[in-house]
């Protein structure tokens, strides 16, 4: 019977296994080597199953935001038709028009100013960062 080169090595009891220490190293090196592609096949396996659910994901937000736009659109009219009964119905576009742009420039104003670059600065980090760097100077003086 052939003896199978990839078979584990039989070893009787009392018996040590002797392997040079570059055969073990060379072992480890490449058994390292396979758990690392292992692991990332792994990971871009997981990586493309969480993009498409991702995907499908921002469809769905694409569509109700659409969806939500024309609702948005038929609640003016439905205001327009409301104030016509009172006010010519150019005056009560006009109104809701108006209104509806004056409630934009408040938004984007607020927007603009949340979107500052002083107001995107990571205080806290930044101070964290400074304590740190602090604390290892101190230490290796």
């Amino acid at each position: 019977m052939a003896a199978d080169p990839d078979a584990p090595e039989v070893i009787e009891p009392g018996v040590k296994a002797e392997r040079s220490l570059s055969t073990l190293l060379s072992d480890l090196a490449g058994e390292t080597v396979e758990l690392l592609r292992q692991e990332l096949t792994l990971f871009k396996a997981e990586l493309q199953e969480k993009l498409s659910r991702a995907g499908i994901g921002a469809a769905a937000l694409a569509a109700a935001a659409l969806i939500a736009f024309s609702g948005w659109l038929f609640l003016l009219l439905a205001a327009v038709y409301a104030l016509a009964i009172v006010v010519p119905p150019w005056a009560a576009a006009l109104i809701v028009g108006v209104l509806v742009l004056a409630v934009a420039g408040v938004l984007a104003l607020i927007g603009r100013s949340r979107m500052r670059a002083d107001a995107l600065t990571p205080e806290r980090t930044l101070r964290s960062l400074r304590e740190d760097q602090a604390w290892i100077k101190e230490r290796f003086r």
